[in-house]
Formats: structure tokens, sequence, C-alpha cells
């Protein structure tokens, strides 16, 4: 090869080879917003990854010693197979998951988040110029996920299953329901007042029941019976027996006896014969509905189903809290590993949830309202979390 066409190949390899990327990888990757974004996927795989195997793992805990617990009830009551695995655990399994979510959430974050944290990889992250606010993002989203799941299930789904679970515990459980009321008040209508002495549920029958009418807060009609039964076969109809109705027709008073009476009465009996757990076999939306209805008639008992709508609501945000705690709490490396991260954690998951409970228990025996006592909790938290974001690493 000639001279010349040796330094013309030499003049052209510079433009003709690729260039050598004199840019550090990781801040071309920022610059490209291609790494953040593959690292967005990443954590959310590894977050909702490690949260749903931890539900496996401790649900499944959970199965084995409930089965280890109620074996011979359900052997004594001829529960059949079929029964206990679809009506039963099938339905056992969704609502327990849902109950304990935020303990499975601060599971999943410190696990996770401890991990990355003792591999350096958060150091790298932040060597990168990554603020803790952006590594936040994928967490939230995370955390959204889990929160929209959580409040579906809550709102939907859990009280469907509920239904059957539910009787299933009644039938091979002996876990029973109430079958009667004492002393039923209730206004059943505009300026009508129903009132029974006693309720039998297995008969469907209230014995001295009255019905008073009202207008412009005047009484103008008294009804009194010695029995009331309530007719299953058609929607608010009731027998009334052996009645008596005194009618007020200005200075005077008109009454009519007589052995049966064929009435419609906006009342049906599970409007007060509250059964144990009759507000988780409610959807969200029926249970705002029987709420505003007992409170219109005036009814006082209705604590428990306030509690459980709003519990419903607050336990959905409950998981942006816990995972902020969780990521301000993992996110630095410390001697030991994991362990005191998961310790801490644990204790803080289990005293949410504990005193969730406690606040509920001061709505429904106390005065507390229960709106309140419910989002008591989350906004303690919250304080929690605000501090532990102050003091994680930057």
């Amino acid at each position: 090869m000639k001279l010349t066409e040796k330094l013309k190949l030499r003049t052209r390899l510079p433009h003709t080879m690729p260039k050598k990327n004199i840019v550090p990888t990781g801040l071309k990757s920022i610059f490209q917003q291609k790494w953040l974004k593959r690292l967005d996927r990443y954590i959310i795989v590894k977050f909702l990854g490690t949260y749903f195997f931890a539900i496996a793992l401790i649900i499944s805990i959970a199965v084995v010693f409930d089965v280890n617990e109620n074996i011979d009830r359900f052997i004594n009551n001829k529960a059949p197979l079929k029964a206990i695995v679809f009506d039963y655990y099938l339905n056992f399994i969704p609502y327990y998951t849902n109950l304990f979510s935020p303990l499975f959430v601060f599971i999943a974050v410190i696990f996770f988040t401890s991990k990355l944290a003792e591999n350096s990889e958060i150091i790298a992250m932040f060597s990168t110029g990554m603020s803790f606010k952006r590594l936040m993002v994928p967490y939230m989203i995370s955390a959204a996920i889990i929160s929209a799941v959580t409040f579906v299930l809550g709102t939907e789904v859990i009280p469907t299953g509920s239904v059957t679970r539910l009787r299933f515990e009644e039938l091979y459980k002996k876990k029973k329901s109430a079958d009667y009321a004492r002393n039923i008040q209730l206004e059943v209508d505009t300026g009508v007042v129903a009132y029974m002495e006693r309720y039998e549920n297995y008969n469907k029958t209230g014995y001295r029941f009255s019905l008073d009418k009202f207008e412009d807060h005047k009484l103008v009609s008294h009804l009194t019976a010695r029995r009331v039964t309530y007719d299953t076969a058609s929607y608010h109809k009731w027998i009334i027996r052996d009645y008596m109705i005194r009618e007020m027709r200005g200075m005077k008073e008109v009454i009519t006896r007589g052995e049966r009476l064929d009435s419609i009465i906006k009342m049906e009996p599970q409007d007060f014969l509250i059964t144990r757990g009759q507000q988780e076999t409610m959807t969200s939306p029926q249970l705002r509905e029987y709420i505003r209805k007992q409170k219109q008639r005036g009814f006082a008992n209705i604590k428990e189903f306030e509690v459980e709508y709003h519990r419903r609501i607050a336990m959905s945000f409950a998981a942006f809290i816990l995972t902020a705690i969780g990521l301000s709490l993992s996110s630095r490396k410390v001697k030991g590993g994991m362990g005191l991260h998961l310790g801490i954690g644990l204790a803080l998951s289990f005293s949410y949830i504990l005193f969730q409970t406690i606040s509920a228990t001061f709505a429904i025996n106390g005065n507390m309202p229960p709106a309140i006592a419910v989002w008591i909790p989350n906004i303690l938290y919250l304080f929690i979390a605000i501090y532990l974001y102050h003091k994680a690493p930057k």
C-alpha cells in the first residue's frame, strides 16, 4: 500500500470509527431518562413481588393454624369438604389479607429496601444525583396499586364473600347470630313511629306492637296489637293480630278493633335485628344507604356500621403512610443488616393495627365520632412518616 493511501486511511479512521463514550453511563442515562424508568419498573416489580410473597407466606401459616384449631368442629358438625374449601377458606383468605394489609406493606417495603441499602444500591442511586423524593416515586406508585386493590376488595369483593363465610361459621362453627331483639323503636316513615317490646326471629313475630302516626307534631292515630308477624313472601308486609286503632278526629275519638289486619309497614327484621358481623356483608354503597336510613329512623345502634364504612377508606390511605415510613426507616445502611429495620417495622405495623382496633372500640362503646376514631391512627402515623422523612438520608 502506498504511503499516501495509508495517510488517507489514517485520516478517515477517526471519522468512520464510532466515538468513544466519555460520558459516564449513569449520567448519560439520567439525561436520556431511560435508566430512571427502568429503575421505577425494577422497584415496583420487587416491591409488589415481595408484598404478595409476604401475603402468601403469612396467610398460609394462618390457614394452617385455623385448620388445626377448627378441625374438630368441622368433623363434629359434619362440614362438607367442598364447603370448607370454597365457602370458608376461599373467603377467609381475602378477608384476612385485607385486614392485615398494613403489615404486609411494611414487611415488603422494609425487606426490599433494606436489601437495597445493604447492597449499597441506594448509595449508588444517590451518587447519580437522584433525590430521596425522586426515589419515593416508584414506592408511591406501588402503594397506589395496593391501595386501589385494598379498596376494591374491602368495598365490593369481601362483603359479598363474607355472606357465605359467616353463614358457614354459623352452621359449622357454632357461632349463633342474634335471634331476638327487645324494646325496638324506630321511625318507619315520615311522622310514623313503630314500637315492639320483643321480636323473635325464629317465627318472625313481634309482641306488644304499636304504631303511632303524627301530623304537625300531633298524634292522629294510635294502633296497638298483641303481636305482629312479618310476611317473608311479600316486601314490607306485616300481619297485625288482635289490634285496636284509636283515631283522633278533632274532639272525637274513633276506636276500631279486629283480629287480623294486613298492612304495609316500611320496616324489615334486618332493620332492627343486627346479627354478628352484619356490617361486613354489605358493600360500601349498601352501608352508606343503611346508615342514612337508620339515622333517619332514629335508630341509635349503628356505630359498628359507621366504623366499618370509614375504616375501609382509611385502610386504603394507610398504604401510602406506611410505605413512606418503611422507606424512610430502611433506606439507611446500618450494621447488622435488615434485622433492626425489620424488628422496628413489625413493631410499628402491629402497633398501627392495635391502635386502629382500640380507637374503633372507643367509637363503638364510647362517645367518640366513628370518622374521627378511624382516622386518628392515620393522622398519628402521618406525623411519624413526616419526621422519619426528614431524618432519612438525602
